[in-house]
């Protein structure tokens, strides 16, 4: 099955790396890869926008079956391959509808991230305020105590949307694993943080894992005044 899979990626993606940890969780591996270079430009490459017309990462191909957003492809995987390896969408009404809703807020909370990290690189030189960027980084602050309420309120130990791994963990956690690259504060944070540590070593994560990441275990600090 995963022979007939090809995924074109970027590495630092986010996007990119909640595709394959779902992969990892359907028992999908020895699918088809390429690791493509934003800094190049090959996400607008020819071979990208002919699946992709958008030249956005991640790009998926499952036979003669597209499928280019990231959540649109975790669905699509779950929704094929549901009596293959983890079950990523629970049964409980009330741990569905959670589920649905943390991964749709995650959305909102990649993009605050964004805006902040990526300042720079969203912004003209020209058109840059530090007026704006702090408050890109008040929103971002908001979200932060947003996201440790949630997980105080479902107690230690747990998933976002629950005790068990669903598609809300596999969406979320890369947008969680980059705030600590880029500095983050576990003690400031410390329900993220142990988020963080609770799903880091989980196998379909670990195998994911940012190739630049292992070369480079150092991150930035430029969350850590967040």
């Amino acid at each position: 099955m995963a022979k007939a899979m090809t995924l074109l990626w970027g590495a630092g993606s986010p996007p990119c790396w909640r595709v394959m940890i779902a992969l990892e969780e359907k028992n999908l591996q020895g699918y088809n890869q390429k690791l493509l270079s934003f800094d190049k430009m090959e996400h607008k490459s020819k071979e990208v926008l002919d699946i992709n017309p958008r030249g956005q990462l991640p790009t998926f191909k499952h036979g003669n079956t597209i499928v280019n957003d990231s959540y649109a492809v975790c669905f699509y995987l779950e929704s094929q391959f549901k009596s293959q390896g983890n079950k990523l969408i629970p049964d409980s009404q009330e741990e569905q509808a959670l589920m649905y809703q943390r991964m749709f807020e995650g959305l909102t909370f990649y993009e605050k991230l964004n805006a902040v990290i990526y300042y720079d690189w969203f912004v003209p030189e020209g058109e840059r305020h530090e007026s704006a960027l702090n408050r890109n980084k008040e929103a971002l602050t908001t979200e932060l105590k947003l996201w440790e309420g949630y997980l105080q309120k479902l107690g230690s130990g747990s998933h976002v949307a629950g005790p068990s791994f669903t598609l809300a963990d596999v969406v979320i956690f890369p947008t969680v694993a980059y705030l600590f690259r880029f500095g983050l504060s576990a003690k400031r944070y410390p329900k993220l943080g142990e988020y963080y540590n609770l799903l880091k070593d989980r196998p379909s994560v670990k195998a994911s894992w940012p190739p630049h990441w292992l070369e480079n275990p150092e991150g930035q600090d430029t969350l850590k005044d967040i």
